[in-house]
């Protein structure tokens, strides 16, 4: 399968974006190939607050009480799939992206969407998504612009919100035996509220395994340096994967993690990040994920599993 990287897919015709109301935004754009959709806030965020298969449920998760929102000094979470800048801290990370945003096809026929300029931080973000003809895959590059006077220090930080009830996948390095392996070669972040005694975790040889139970509100966290250059979402028969360009030699956020999961009973988040950069004024990092959304994927939240029924899968993707 030939990859999107570098920047190949397009929205091959006109008809592929449409302009449609959802969720009580009247201004929403819906990206479709005739196999997967996806649907963009453009009165608010963005955010792909709709992602999945043509006619079917929708891989995200919606929270209803902010559909159809806009305007107001508070961020809200709103569901589906954003933008952030990390590492993590207020006000920055949170700030309020309730205002309309500007859509304009890109130069290969993407669509781009840009939010107006976040002058107290000085930054500019901007999603550009593109699609193949009749792939379920879509192709989303995340930019973060600094139009500050000062040099920032800042990964762009891609976040799902999906629907809960499934299980983050979460591959390890390769393993090795002791007298191979005198040094390490894997490291997890743990925040003040992991508790890995909780049963929604499967620490495993080769994966660590996330379960987002709706019965267990507790939030729960996780932070790993991803070399595999994958990660994975499998629920209900659908198995969504992001696959992500990773740096050997970069440094990447909360003790070098490029890639992050959480859950709190509600959703759970699949979040992939790029290196920490320093940005002048006017400079700007990207990052891309790689979206694949694939059927038919038995699965249950063990390793075994994964190994049977996911890991060939992902392996066609590359």
């Amino acid at each position: 399968m030939k990859r999107l990287f570098p920047h190949e897919a397009v929205l091959l015709n006109k008809n592929m974006m449409q302009t449609i109301e959802y969720g009580g935004w009247p201004h929403c754009r819906r990206l479709s190939n005739g196999l997967i959709d996806l649907i963009v806030t453009a009165d608010v965020g963005p955010r792909i607050i709709r992602f999945g298969f043509e006619g079917e449920r929708n891989e995200f998760k919606e929270y209803a009480d902010t559909l159809g929102k806009t305007g107001g000094e508070e961020w809200n979470i709103f569901g589906g799939h954003r933008l952030w800048c990390s590492p993590e801290e207020r006000p920055r990370t949170y700030f309020p992206d309730n205002r309309p945003v500007e859509v304009r096809a890109g130069e290969n026929g993407s669509a781009i969407f840009t939010p107006p300029l976040e002058a107290e931080n000085g930054l500019q973000k901007e999603i550009e998504i593109s699609l193949p003809e009749n792939q379920a895959r879509v192709e989303v590059r995340h930019r973060l612009t600094n139009q500050g006077e000062r040099e920032i220090e800042i990964a762009a930080w891609a976040l799902s919100v999906m629907v809960p009830g499934g299980t983050a996948i979460l591959p390890l390095p390769p393993r090795a035996s002791h007298e191979n392996a005198l040094l390490p070669n894997s490291m997890a972040a743990l925040w003040a509220y992991t508790d890995m005694t909780d049963p929604r975790w499967t620490w495993g040889a080769k994966y660590i395994l996330l379960h987002g139970d709706i019965a267990r509100l507790s939030p729960q966290k996780i932070g790993l340096r991803v070399s595999e250059k994958w990660c994975a979402y499998a629920r209900a028969g659908h198995l969504f994967v992001k696959v992500f360009p990773f740096d050997e030699a970069a440094i990447y956020p909360d003790f070098n993690s490029n890639v992050e999961v959480f859950t709190n009973g509600e959703m759970l988040e699949l979040e992939t990040l790029g290196p920490l950069t320093k940005l002048a004024r006017g400079e700007t990092i990207e990052h891309i994920e790689e979206w694949h959304l694939l059927r038919d994927v038995p699965f249950a939240p063990h390793e075994n599993d994964v190994e049977m029924h996911v890991l060939p899968k992902i392996q066609e993707l590359f």
